[in-house]
């Protein structure tokens, strides 16, 4: 056997085995005023992990958006990119309208609700225009991944808000049903009761096992499977 055929095997085995768990943990952001940022930061009501100093040419602040794994963190001499290059930030969110008004009433300038008719926004370096097929409004159908609004820092770093309901399948490991706060699961409730109500209408009476329903329904929504009638 080759050097290159036993690379090749190597690539194939480190692509379909389960190795050690990779979880993002920090994304760097580069601003211009530490301070103006962190005041921003801090209105969004993000919570204030660290902010440390090692002499006037080091100081690392770091911030969790509400509910996520993965903080951000800025400073002083902590990345080398332009403040403001920090592009296409998604944050993901169970019910668009209510995140964006909430940005809204903490004074944050946020754009209106947009999709894509395609349901795909790949490429343009502009994060809040993606390409011709972008259309004002949400979504109609509310479907997941379609819906949209953007929101940027002081620096002009870009932040997307995501409506997410349901991952399409793959995306969630398949025995794990998880969430990051009690609005999330709250949300997920509300869709699971107005879907168990059809439930119940189709079958002309009132469901016993309405819980196990309730179960079953988010944790087939949340791991992407086909969702119960």
């Amino acid at each position: 056997m080759t050097t290159t055929e036993m690379e090749r095997q190597a690539d194939v085995k480190l692509s379909t085995s389960r190795g050690v768990d990779l979880k993002l943990e920090v994304i760097v952001i580069p601003v211009s005023d530490v301070d103006r940022a962190k005041s921003f930061y801090t209105a969004l009501g993000w919570r204030l992990d660290a902010d440390f100093a090692s002499g006037p040419d080091y100081r690392v602040v770091q911030f969790t958006p509400p509910g996520s794994a993965c903080a951000v963190i800025f400073g002083t001499n902590v990345t080398a990119a332009a403040p403001g290059s920090a592009r296409g930030l998604y944050l993901i969110v169970s019910d668009l309208e209510a995140a964006r008004n909430e940005l809204l009433g903490r004074g944050v300038k946020v754009s209106e609700p947009f999709h894509d008719a395609g349901g795909n926004f790949v490429g343009p370096d502009e994060p809040y225009l993606f390409g011709r097929r972008r259309i004002d409004g949400v979504d109609s159908e509310h479907r997941s991944y379609r819906s949209f609004a953007s929101f940027s820092d002081p620096d002009g770093n870009g932040w997307l808000l995501q409506e997410v309901t349901a991952r399409l399948p793959g995306r969630v490991e398949p025995a794990a049903t998880v969430f990051t706060s009690s609005i999330e699961l709250a949300a997920a409730l509300r869709r699971a009761a107005s879907a168990h109500g059809e439930h119940e209408k189709r079958g002309g009476e009132h469901d016993d096992n309405w819980a196990d329903w309730y179960a079953d329904y988010i944790a087939r929504e949340q791991s992407g499977e086909s969702l119960p009638s």
